[in-house]
């Protein structure tokens, strides 16, 4: 998982409440179990037309967010099915950060799981950032992890709160695997241990 520290990108406007999962990323496309992939699905039905051709009017088939990094969201993002593959969908695309006022619980920590960074904000500044993120690609915000500090095209500065050991995974890449290879010696050490002592098993 690669690390996140500070992020300058452009943001895309998504006001609309109660996304969730299958609109993140539609049942359909949940047969893999790969986490690249997804990207092009992402948003599939408010994205496409039944045809496949894409909607003209969704912001991210807008050509100045096709290559959003972060999403400002309505209320209550990521609610719905615990599917990790919504996160998988949202990191293959290349966003990076969510904010919201509120997320789903399983979604949030899911996020956390794949190098994505949830932000929860008061309602009065994803105010103030979703209209910084309506001005287009000329206008990029800034996302401080390390500081706890997201800034937007004018300066305007807002700090954030995030639990310090999701940040430290962040910081340092390390998704469920990496922290379990951190104690690999541990690991190992106990692992021949017991095959001293108990050979049989």
């Amino acid at each position: 998982m690669e690390k996140f520290e500070k992020l300058h990108g452009i943001s895309a406007p998504m006001p609309l409440v109660n996304i969730d999962t299958d609109m993140i990323i539609p049942k359909i496309f949940l047969k893999t179990i790969k986490r690249s992939g997804l990207g092009v699905n992402l948003f599939d039905e408010m994205r496409y037309d039944r045809s496949g051709n894409e909607i003209a009017d969704f912001v991210l088939n807008k050509s100045q967010y096709r290559e959003a990094q972060i999403i400002v969201a309505g209320d209550n993002f990521g609610c719905g099915s615990s599917r990790e593959h919504a996160p998988w969908a949202i990191a293959d695309f290349g966003i990076k950060c969510v904010i919201s006022t509120s997320f789903a619980d399983i979604f949030y920590s899911n996020c956390f799981k794949n190098g994505i960074l949830p932000i929860v904000m008061p309602q009065e500044v994803v105010d103030v950032l979703m209209e910084d993120s309506e001005k287009g690609a000329n206008a990029r915000m800034t996302v401080d992890l390390v500081e706890q500090i997201v800034t937007t095209s004018d300066g305007q500065a807002f700090p954030f709160e995030v639990d310090a050991f999701k940040k430290h995974c962040l910081l340092e890449g390390l998704d469920d695997i990496g922290l379990t290879m951190n104690n690999v010696s541990s690991i190992d050490a106990y692992e021949s241990k017991m095959s001293q002592e108990r050979p049989w098993v």
